[in-house]
């Protein structure tokens, strides 16, 4: 397994294989604390090599500094058959989050694992920015 692509972004689609980005992000400026980020998306692009195939779980885990889960894990069943004439198989997935909470600024990741083995990690920081008061 190759992950190709692994981003948090504003939204991603998919079209026909192909996987279409919008506005990848590593930092999210909140104007208050707790935060509450309305809607991202996390986005994979995963290639599948022969021995690679069979029954696998995809597992993605946000978490804070400390390792700790802000959001249930989301786990996502694959299955991997590749066709008698192709070498590799790309797959894209694509996690859509809402209401995304965050207690405290600091530094945040998006755990990818597939079978419970750590493949990437996808870093983000939440950064307190109080609105600027009025003169």
């Amino acid at each position: 397994m190759n992950i190709q692509v692994a981003v948090l972004c504003d939204a991603a689609t998919e079209d026909n294989g192909k996987l279409n980005l919008l506005g990848s992000f590593d930092t999210i400026f909140a104007p208050q604390l707790p935060a509450v980020h309305p809607q991202c998306a996390v986005a994979l692009r995963v290639t599948f090599m022969s021995g690679d195939e069979g029954e696998h779980k995809l597992k993605l885990n946000f978490v804070n500094a400390d390792g700790h889960a802000i959001m249930p894990p989301i786990e996502i069943p694959v299955s991997v058959v590749l066709p008698d004439d192709v070498h590799f198989l790309t797959r894209n997935f694509i996690v859509n989050i809402q209401q995304l909470k965050f207690a405290e600024e600091g530094l945040y990741s998006v755990d990818v694992r597939l079978d419970e083995v750590s493949q990437a990690g996808i870093p983000l920081s939440v950064k307190h920015m109080p609105p600027a008061e009025a003169a």
